[in-house]
């Protein structure tokens, strides 16, 4: 049997959402994908039945406005064909100085990658009590460990997502639900393209591949881990950040940044 009878997964059309999605299916999880485009969800929908069997439902919604971010929250808290496992994967990025980048655009990260997180969550907590089973796996970033100059509310969403998790996991504990933050770093989605982040200066060996992330984080949640920094270079980096002084590590991430800008 699989670990997760059935998984909802936000941002599910392409990159990490999309890895998840493929790998839970080999392992006969049942799917609800959640994008806001409605033809590519049901085309990996198509595909993902007929590969391997399973029930995928898709829903398309735009979980930055109110109506997106309620019609998710009533499918994760139905009672009939239950979620257990729930992850938080749609994010978007903002890169340039504060005050440089539309308000609206800022505010539309806010509203997907803090307020609907939260609001999923709270709709899937509790039915899993209930249950006494289930997952919340929420994708954060790096770029959360710590203050990012050139994308000071992309990163504070970060660290909300990451502290929010924790505190879950810690609350949660004994409960049967599992709760785990992962902190990718650069990995090779369209991500960094919709930010307005240039690829150009990273070198390839920096870069995570979206299906080793994701089979990190499944493979975290059932370890029962409160949060997994992915790859062994970012996991050493998240270890240095710790110890070095904190201006010095914002002096040097505003400086990466205003290169790739």
């Amino acid at each position: 049997m699989p670990d997760w009878q059935r998984a909802l997964v936000t941002g599910a059309s392409s990159g990490i959402g999309e890895a998840f999605a493929r790998q839970l299916a080999r392992q006969g999880t049942n799917l609800v994908l959640v994008a806001r485009g409605a033809e590519q969800l049901e085309q990996l929908g198509v595909l993902l039945r007929g590969e391997h069997g399973i029930s995928v439902d898709t829903l398309a919604a735009d979980l930055a406005t109110d109506e997106g971010c309620s019609a998710v929250s009533g499918r994760v808290g139905a009672v009939d064909e239950p979620i257990d496992l729930l992850i938080n994967n749609a994010g978007i990025g903002t890169s340039g100085r504060f005050g440089d980048i539309d308000l609206q655009r800022e505010r539309g990260l806010i509203d997907l990658n803090v307020t609907a997180v939260v609001r999923l969550s709270h709709a899937a907590v509790q039915g899993m009590k209930l249950r006494g089973r289930g997952g919340i796996l929420n994708v954060s970033s790096l770029s959360g460990l710590q203050p990012y100059p050139n994308g000071a509310v992309y990163g504070a969403s970060k660290a909300f997502v990451n502290s929010f998790t924790k505190a879950l996991h810690t609350e949660l504990a004994g409960s049967g639900v599992q709760v785990l933050v992962l902190c990718p770093g650069f990995t090779r989605t369209n991500f960094q393209h919709a930010a307005g982040i240039s690829r150009t200066p990273i070198p390839d060996w920096m870069w995570l591949q979206p299906d080793a992330v994701a089979a990190e984080g499944l493979a975290a949640l059932r370890g029962g881990r409160a949060m997994r920094v992915s790859g062994l270079l970012y996991r050493a980096w998240a270890g240095v950040t710790k110890v070095l002084p904190d201006a010095l590590v914002r002096r040097a991430l505003f400086s990466a940044g205003s290169h790739r800008s």
